[in-house]
């Protein structure tokens, strides 16, 4: 069956409804961006009907999505000219003219995720609210899948599978991509966003680790990670670890324990600030879920705590957050993590600088706490870590700021 020719399916509806057919010009233009009909989505008839429409064209809008559903309905759309003329539809447009932008776009993410088009994030890959075109084209062609999938009855729109679908389809080689799949096309975009982001200090120092973190670091052998696992073994019985009044270790845990209270208290600062793998409970210390899942999982532990020499403290500032990362590359290298190297790259002013001085005695805390230094330099367990952070930090998904 030949594709439906946006022109002439114009031409026909014009000559029966002049206003409904300009009133179609106006979405297919929006809709298509000038590609062919067959191109459209579910998911991107959703986003036009309840987010472009009524936040980017103005006008009669229910008048608008109508005559759009009769130009899909002449084109043999029918599923998504439904969509057109739905109550819901109705509803999301009626919520952002009677109550404003965040009243429609609650009503339009809440829509959306009962469609099941949306693809979700899966342990590979976390969507990205701001998207590169090659995240874009995965999640399109995600979605599509999804689509097919549900229309044909394989998956429901709450089906679990859902999940399962979305990483085969993320993982698995592509011929129209050369070989490659969605998973590395994504992770290669992100990285050179990373790389190329913040001037030209930064480029020079991050250009390197685009190479150098494209795969995923492997967990070396040793005895880095036994404190952090002694405590959530301890967190986990009953009662958890027992704390004195001020919140200490107890003398009975510092007697069991293998290690000083100094190097127990460094692994819990980071536990419990960063990770999420121990919390505070009256006068003891428990195990989170969190911590539940990292016990079972030797590669997760190691990522989590990889990944937590660069989380953020709360109420961290953006500036003490890059310097941990400049320092961490200059570590990485071999170099010194100075002061001045840092103010370099990242062009802080001289008032400042007290603000690198607490990100660098951070930083230096948590390596210290899994003995990843020794001497100011890193250890090959070291290395490994500041890697395997630098690269789950650079892979993040970017996501838009919320000012308050």
């Amino acid at each position: 069956m030949p594709a439906p020719d946006v022109a002439a399916l114009l031409s026909e509806l014009e000559r029966s409804e002049p206003v409904a057919a300009e009133h179609a010009r106006t979405a297919v233009d929006w809709l298509t961006g000038g590609e062919p009909l067959e191109t459209i989505t579910e998911l991107t008839v959703c986003e036009f009907l309840w987010y472009t429409l009524p936040t980017k064209i103005s006008g009669d809008r229910p008048a608008i999505a109508r005559a759009l559903g009769r130009l899909l309905m002449l084109g043999g759309l029918h599923r998504y000219a439904a969509r057109c003329s739905s109550s819901t539809t109705s509803h999301i447009l009626r919520a952002y003219a009677r109550h404003g932008e965040d009243a429609g776009m609650a009503a339009y993410q809440s829509a959306l995720d009962t469609t099941g088009v949306l693809p979700p994030d899966v342990p590979e890959l976390r969507w990205s609210s701001i998207m590169g075109p090659e995240e874009l084209g995965a999640h399109g062609a995600c979605s599509a899948a999804l689509e097919l999938a549900i229309v044909s009855g394989e998956l429901t729109p709450r089906s679990p599978a859902r999940q399962d679908l979305t990483r085969r389809w993320l993982t698995e080689p592509r011929a129209e991509l050369g070989g490659d799949n969605w998973l590395q096309r994504v992770q290669g975009e992100r990285l050179n966003r990373w790389v190329l982001g913040r001037g030209t200090p930064w480029r020079e120092l991050a250009q390197p680790f685009e190479v150098r973190l494209h795969a995923p670091v492997p967990a070396p052998g040793g005895t880095h990670l036994e404190v952090l696992r002694w405590l959530l073994e301890a967190g986990c019985r009953t009662g958890g670890v027992p704390l004195t009044q001020r919140h200490n270790f107890a003398r009975s845990v510092l007697a069991e324990s293998p290690w000083s209270a100094e190097e127990l208290t460094a692994v819990r600062e980071v536990a419990e600030g960063q990770m999420d793998a121990l919390r505070r409970a009256g006068r003891r210390l428990v195990t989170t879920p969190a911590g539940q899942r990292l016990l079972g999982d030797p590669d997760l532990l190691w990522e989590a705590m990889s990944t937590a020499l660069l989380a953020p403290a709360p109420g961290e500032s953006g500036l003490r957050a890059s310097a941990r990362e400049v320092a961490l590359m200059l570590l990485a290298d071999g170099a010194a993590a100075d002061r001045d190297r840092i103010t370099a790259v990242i062009d802080c002013a001289e008032w400042q600088t007290f603000e690198i001085d607490a990100s660098l005695a951070e930083l230096g805390r948590r390596l210290d706490a899994f003995g990843l230094r020794a001497g100011g330099r890193l250890t090959p367990a070291g290395r490994s870590a500041v890697l395997a952070a630098l690269r789950s930090h650079a892979l993040r998904p970017r996501q838009y700021v919320n000012p308050t």
